[in-house]
């Protein structure tokens, strides 16, 4: 059974007395309908009172909450603003629990979809997948209203099929209302999307990596419904071999090339062999391929990330407790209790030991010129954060905003990551849920955060591009592989009778086309000041010409650590050091300089040699990872408590300065180029991956109305996202949120309410 609301006849009065932002931010998106409403709601801010409370109307509509009101938050507001949603808004995909309170009843219910509620609410609680907590009063408000709004949220976030995503209304409306074959959405992307041959060839061509081919036996997902229909495989290996080993492995999921060193070696990944007695025979075979692909016939070795690194259930047990930690617990407590706390969780040491394995893959293709297969069960959680963070350690194309995205595309989202099961969108299995793609922007950011140079993008970007995965319209993050979006959006827009065209499928917009839901002014907070590419200019001599830094114009300080400290992976005696198995690489001293009657191994040697030379930004790049080279990634974690929010302060009073710096050298080299005649200005600062802003990349414009010595009032460690109206600590009328929270492996637990609810 399914629970239909209507919205009453007042709300279109109260509709048109409102402010056309107001209505936008209410009904923003196309195929977004209201279902419910409630009056006379207040938005609880204030800690500790309900001063500066705000009161307005909670609609649920198919997409998300919105809260309407003619109230200005007590802090100016913050500066960017999301095209999709409205300042108060949710999307439904992003509710994580949907608790209501009646206070005088000492009642408390964990709302699931088609469930009875025996009781007025006069409180809401929605906790959200982004870390913000979200309560609303109804103190003022109609008792069966607020009920109904609530049973409305609760249905609404909680969708039986993945056709009931809004993504399908979105896209449907969009094509139903085009009067050719639809929309083409993302077509003026200028990055491959990995789904088709020529995309492929093109990197192929760009690795150099000659003995390989793209392979089609998979076109109509005939062969591994998991699979792209389009992937690379060694040149030696014909398609009838292929289709004879693919029954061997887990789910069909034969070999898949990821990417060449320029030496020759290969990284692949593939899933495990099922059937025991065709092991050694199916290892010789693809290895022999694979060796047969390298110019020098180099040695192919094998990693077994299930046994090297921690599994999908310890990562999500991890996260929950951060989330506990960072956003439940009171800050009150002791420094010292909140770092142990951390600690405790292992988020920090999960980040480490996937950047760490990482490492060692980076050493065998680098250091060892040999090819690596990366061994997963089923290949598509581990892999793909391995495979990911071991191209953007070595190959610089990745480190660029297009490129970064065609990564994610490639080894994500084409090669069948499980993101409708592990975001959990449908909230049907919690033990399928698991943060693999937020651990693996966790391990970015911490590289970012030790090279910030070596980035085209900012935190602000990874932090932007996690947001969008609560999002249920883009086609990146809504499904398990590319062949269930086909199905499932063939079967749509059949029992819909919209007509698609040759295609017989809608067509989803990806995520990376960001004007769906930022204008190009904030599209350019994406961008890195401080960014060292290979497309980088400078002034020498009154001439403009390529900035490309040589070895002896780089310090040792870029590298952000003592020369004391100059290991790059763990110290064997760290207590945050993972006990595993079958390690590529054993663990390297705390200190190469004190190594002296100790022979080096070789892997030893290798990083001791990478240590002592000045980094190269636009080339391999290793982290560090001694505990005191990883930090919480605070931005993510903790822009909605307000506790830890640092107004004028924190890394955005940096970036703030460098771009206005970076913005007048821009300007100053525009000028220059008038001067001499050379190309138009208008042409100069744009790159492929840059929105055009103003002729100028940055966010923050020198000559602006800002002092350039002042920091403007509305910055602080949370920008661009606003704590305020986001996180209450605030217990109302006897409901503590630790009376809910304790012990439990999810925000809330209903076994633990059971006997309360009722």
């Amino acid at each position: 059974t399914s629970i239909a609301y209507f919205p009453p006849a007042s709300f279109m009065s109260y509709y048109s007395a409102i402010s056309p932002f107001h209505v936008t931010s209410c009904l923003s998106s196309s195929g977004e309908i209201v279902v419910n409403e409630v009056s006379f709601v207040r938005k609880c801010i204030g800690a500790d009172s309900s001063h500066g409370d705000l009161w307005g109307k909670l609609i649920c509509t198919n997409f998300k909450v919105s809260f309407i009101t003619h109230d200005a938050l007590p802090m100016q507001r913050f500066q960017v603003a999301n095209r999709l949603l409205g300042e108060h808004d949710v999307p439904l995909a992003c509710v994580e629990q949907v608790v209501t309170v009646n206070d005088a009843k000492g009642k408390q219910k964990v709302l699931c979809s088609n469930q009875k509620l025996k009781f007025n609410p006069t409180e809401l609680i929605l906790y959200c997948k982004d870390f913000r907590i979200i309560r609303f009063r109804f103190d003022e408000a109609g008792p069966q209203s607020a009920k109904k709004v609530c049973l409305a949220i609760a249905h609404y976030s909680q969708p039986a099929d993945p056709q009931l995503l809004f993504g399908f209304e979105y896209i449907g409306k969009q094509y139903y209302g085009s009067l050719v074959n639809g929309v083409d959405p993302g077509g003026g992307l200028q990055m491959p999307l990995f789904d088709r041959p020529s995309e492929w060839d093109r990197e192929i061509k760009r690795t150099g990596a000659a003995e390989w081919r793209v392979c089609s036996i998979n076109e109509g997902y005939v062969v591994s419904p998991s699979l792209p229909e389009y992937f690379v495989v060694p040149v030696s290996l014909a398609d009838q071999d292929l289709k004879q080993y693919l029954c061997f492995f887990t789910a069909h999921r034969i070999p898949l090339w990821c990417w060449n060193h320029p030496n020759g070696s290969a990284l692949v990944r593939m899933a495990s062999i099922s059937d025991p007695l065709q092991q050694r025979k199916l290892d010789q075979r693809i290895c022999s391929a694979i060796t047969k692909s390298h110019p020098q016939r180099s040695d192919v070795l094998k990693s077994d990330l299930d046994k090297n690194l921690p599994n999908i259930q310890d990562i999500q047990a991890a996260f929950v407790k951060v989330r506990q930690i960072c956003v439940i617990e009171p800050f009150e407590e002791s420094e010292e209790k909140w770092l142990s706390s951390m600690e405790s969780s292992r988020w920090l040491e999960y980040v480490r030991a996937f950047l760490k394995h990482s490492a060692e893959v980076v050493y065998l293709l680098e250091g060892k010129h040999v090819s690596v297969i990366l061994q997963e069960e089923e290949d598509r959680d581990l892999s793909c954060v391995v495979s990911s963070l071991v191209q953007l350690m070595l190959d610089p194309h990745f480190r660029s905003l297009t490129g970064f995205q065609s990564l994610v595309q490639k080894e994500w989202v084409m090669a069948g990551h499980r993101f409708l099961d592990r975001c959990n969108h449908l909230k049907k299995n919690d033990k399928e849920e698991s943060p693999l793609f937020q651990l693996f922007l966790d391990c970015v950011w911490q590289i970012i955060n030790q090279y910030p140079a070596a980035f085209e993008f900012t935190e602000t970007y990874l932090t932007v591009l996690s947001d969008s995965m609560w999002i249920p319209v883009f086609s990146t993050f809504l499904f398990n592989c590319p062949q269930q979006r086909t199905e499932n959006s063939m079967d749509f827009a059949k029992s819909k009778c919209i007509p698609v065209g040759e295609e017989k499928a809608l067509r989803f917009p990806p995520v990376w086309d960001w004007s769906q839901q930022f204008t190009p002014k904030d599209q350019a907070l994406f961008n890195n000041p401080m960014y060292v590419g290979k497309g980088a200019t400078c002034v020498q001599n009154g001439a403009v010409k390529s900035f490309r830094r040589t070895k002896k114009n780089y310090s040792s300080t870029l590298r952000g650590m003592p020369s004391s400290l100059r290991n790059i992976l763990m110290d064997g005696h760290d207590s945050l050091t993972l006990t595993r198995r079958n390690s590529l690489v054993s663990r390297l001293k705390p200190d190469f300089s004190q190594i002296r009657e100790v022979v080096e191994s070789p892997t030893e040697r290798f990083f001791r040699d990478w240590v002592s030379r000045p980094a190269d930004l636009q080339g391999m790049l290793i982290p560090q990872l001694l505990p005191s080279h990883l930090a919480l990634w605070r931005l993510y974690f903790l822009r909605w408590v307000p506790e830890a929010s640092i107004p004028k302060g924190g890394p955005v009073t940096a970036y703030h300065k460098l771009s206005q710096l970076a913005d007048e050298v821009e300007k100053l080299q525009s000028q220059l180029r008038q001067y001499k005649g050379a190309t138009p200005a208008s042409t100069l600062t744009s790159t492929p991956s840059a929105p055009p802003s103003d002729h100028s990349r940055m966010y923050f414009k020198a000559g602006s109305t800002h002092e350039p010595s002042s920091t403007p009032e509305y910055l602080s460690s949370s920008f661009p996202f606003s704590p305020v109206g986001n996180m209450c600590r605030r217990s109302i009328l006897g409901t503590p949120l630790s009376k809910f929270l304790n012990g439990a492996k999810i925000w809330l637990s209903t076994e633990t309410l059971a006997n309360e609810a009722l």
